[in-house]
């Protein structure tokens, strides 16, 4: 099984819906330590995305990829807007002149916008950000590709291990962020970026499943 232009317009647009759909959750999980904004900045930023005529129109993955990224870190408030701008960003470079994408390629685009968010958020796991869901699944992704595994099963194999590292986030005491500003108190809460991560490799796997 390969992914091609289609399906990624479908992963952006899959997105738009799921996090207008997790407004409200993502804006309770950042109320309790952040700025009550990262639902609302996500529904507005993906939303824009999908309905860019630059990513409508685009030509192929790369440029797809590259237009979201445009529009994300554009629209998108706070921090979210160039991490996840970042990620679509790093993640168009790995498929460049490439019009579809296997198993392999896919793990290589969710590695470089990981490595992506990793430099740009200066953060590392166990920080309580977004990478604590990104990291695992990228791993999980890396061993099931190993193991024989095509597009579906290498995505399943991400979104288990991304839940997994957004919920180990809530006993987490946060280092990067706003969040980090609460000290001890930011514990016992999870992470509304690892939350939003979890839905962005989720909306992936419903797309290619």
């Amino acid at each position: 099984m390969s992914a091609g232009k289609a399906e990624f317009l479908a992963w952006i647009e899959g997105l738009a819906r799921v996090y207008a759909e997790n407004r409200e959750r993502l804006t309770e999980l950042d109320a309790a330590i952040g700025d009550a904004d990262h639902g609302v900045n996500m529904e507005r930023g993906f939303g824009a995305a999908a309905a860019s005529p630059e990513v409508q129109n685009a030509s192929g993955i790369q440029s797809l990829l590259q237009a979201a990224a445009r529009v994300l870190i554009s629209q998108v408030g706070g921090a979210s807007g160039p991490l996840y701008g970042t990620f679509f960003l790093r993640a168009s470079a790995a498929c460049a002149a490439r019009a579809e994408l296997d198993a392999a390629g896919v793990v290589e685009l969710f590695r470089a916008g990981t490595e992506g968010v990793r430099q740009r958020g200066k953060a590392e796991p166990g920080d309580k950000t977004m990478l604590d869901a990104l990291h695992p699944a990228l791993a999980a992704m890396e061993r099931a590709l190993a193991g024989g595994g095509e597009i579906e099963a290498v995505l399943a194999a991400g979104v288990a291990a991304a839940e997994e590292g957004m919920l180990s986030t809530i006993p987490m005491q946060a280092r990067k962020g706003r969040a980090s500003y609460l000290g001890p108190r930011s514990a016992g809460h999870q992470d509304p970026g690892a939350t939003s991560a979890w839905l962005l490799i989720r909306a992936a796997a419903d797309v290619l499943r």
